[in-house]
């Protein structure tokens, strides 16, 4: 069997027999396993390829790739994900496990959630297990529960014709009539309703990039690849099925999840799929802001949140989502405390710990913060009602771009709130601020602006000391408070105003390296 493969790898074999199906023919030349799973000796004596994507073969067909090509680790593989291929699958109907999990498994990495489609309708899947709901109007699935883990199970979508350039735009449609729809499009040709159930070759096609439009069948332990997935593997490729421009109109967010993947899998773009990108950057005001943030958030929580940023700017799309970046950006102070915040964040993820979303954005708008409260100082105003004043508008216009969950922008305001006192190091305050419930956050959150050169590290090195310190150190410490620091510098006014530089009269010290909360840092995870 080895050898057959081999012979079909370089071209010497003639064409298969009658009673082999022409895709599983095809299995070793468009769909091989990616580098690492090829023993050295096969290396030697491979030549060289044919590029997939100029193999020409039925695209309603797929490439069976069997295990000893592909090498997928069956101990990487959720058991509650195979009980619900293999429920549906006693019931008489299709399932596969799809999308980012086969990609990760391929790459040999453990995925962290599974998502399964089948040709059941979603109340057929229902039936079939007892904790299970369906959820979504846009995208109806159904979430199959086994404890804490969610199985997200999708049925096989249809492909459905675009608007035709020269058709007039669809009226806007009111929710219950939206409700009443399969599908539906809006006038710049964003997808609103696709419940249009149809073949699994259809279904791959409607999927957004090669890489993951693969199925695997844990039964037969064989990968259906029908866009050259695994060729565009290989190659660290990432290409987007079918005509870019058509699929970023269906669904804007593609372009931030080009980004994501293309920063995470450390792939390059391919030409076709980048090109677009830039003049339809502005679709992105399009999306709820609610979904944009979901987004984001996984952007943010990849583990690659840094070269996230970097692609986004990158290929413009941080406008609709970050305005203000650029300016952040362009300043010394402002770029290294972003990047020790993203760089820390991200190391946080890999090893598995908790990262707060409300930490990581109030590190990415806390330059705007910062700015309004000096100018609102600047103007006349006290500090406390100054530093809520710009937390106010901040905020406010920042959920006009994503919706912020409440609950995240609560621990924002508290963690911003929070720098103001730590800042003064004396009287007995500073002991009531230990049981402060974001207190830890609040600190972490200092430490990043002493590492970053907007307050002296001296302020910081105070509170680790305060921190790890006994009563009598604490009090010592508290007694030398205001001796150790300078007055803040007051700038003067014709007017009287009173103006703020944060961190003047601070002296220096040393700096802790964390950025998230290690006591009740909670976020939801990337999939």
């Amino acid at each position: 069997m080895i050898k057959k493969l081999i012979r079909k790898l370089f071209g010497q074999d003639p064409a298969p027999a009658d009673d082999t199906p022409p895709a599983e023919a095809e299995a070793d030349e468009a769909g091989e396993a990616p580098a690492r799973n090829a023993s050295s000796a096969t290396k030697a004596r491979r030549k060289p390829a044919r590029p997939a994507a100029k193999t020409v073969r039925d695209p309603d067909v797929p490439v069976i790739i069997p295990h000893d090509v592909h090498g997928i680790d069956q101990s990487l593989i959720s058991r509650n994900a195979i009980r619900v291929t293999e429920g549906l699958q006693e019931a008489g109907h299709r399932a596969f496990i799809v999308g980012g999990a086969v990609r990760d498994l391929l790459l040999g990495i453990k995925p962290k959630d599974f998502d399964v489609a089948t040709d059941a309708t979603p109340e057929q899947v229902q039936k079939l297990f007892r904790r299970a709901r369906i959820i979504g109007r846009r995208f109806q699935i159904v979430h199959v529960q086994f404890g804490q883990e969610i199985i997200e199970t999708s049925t096989f979508r249809a492909l459905v014709d675009p608007p035709a350039a020269d058709a007039a735009p669809p009226r806007r449609l009111k929710r219950d009539e939206l409700d009443r729809r399969t599908h539906a499009v809006d006038a710049s040709g964003r997808v609103l309703r696709d419940n249009v159930w149809g073949e699994q070759h259809e279904d791959a096609t409607r999927r957004d990039f090669t890489i993951n439009a693969m199925y695997y069948d844990p039964a037969t332990q064989t990968v259906l690849d029908y866009h050259n997935g695994m060729a565009d593997m290989r190659a660290r490729l990432l290409r987007m099925i079918g005509d870019p421009a058509t699929r970023y109109r269906e669904d804007p967010v593609r372009m931030l999840r080009v980004v994501r993947f293309a920063a995470k899998l450390e792939f390059e773009i391919e030409d076709t799929t980048r090109a677009p990108i830039a003049k339809m950057a502005d679709l992105i005001n399009n999306v709820p802001a609610a979904r944009l943030f979901d987004e984001m958030l996984k952007l943010m929580l990849s583990g690659h949140a840094l070269a996230c940023l970097k692609r986004l700017r990158q290929e413009g799309l941080h406008h609709g989502l970050l305005p203000l970046l650029d300016v952040v950006l362009e300043q010394p102070i402002g770029e290294k405390f972003i990047t020790l915040a993203l760089t820390n964040t991200d190391a946080r993820v890999r090893a598995g710990k908790p990262v707060s979303p409300g930490f990581l954005f109030a590190t990415l708008l806390w330059h705007d913060v910062q700015t309004r409260w000096q100018q609102f100082e600047a103007n006349g105003e006290y500090p406390v009602p100054a530093l809520h004043r710009a937390m106010d508008e901040v905020h406010d216009m920042q959920t006009e771009k994503l919706a912020i969950h409440k609950r995240f922008s609560s621990d924002m305001r508290e963690i911003w709130g929070l720098q103001l006192r730590l800042e003064k190091r004396s009287g007995r305050s500073a002991l009531k601020l230990l049981e402060h419930q974001r207190f830890r956050a609040g600190y972490d959150f200092l430490l990043l602006r002493c590492e970053s050169g907007e307050l002296e590290e001296s302020v910081g090195a105070w509170w680790t000391e305060f921190i790890e310190g006994d009563v009598a150190a604490r009090e010592t410490l508290l007694t030398q408070g205001g001796k150790d620091r300078s007055p803040r510098k007051r700038r003067r006014r014709s007017s009287g105003a009173r103006s703020r530089k944060p961190g003047d009269g601070m002296e220096g010290g040393t700096q802790a390296e964390r950025t998230a909360n290690d006591a009740g840092h909670d976020g939801p995870h990337e999939d």
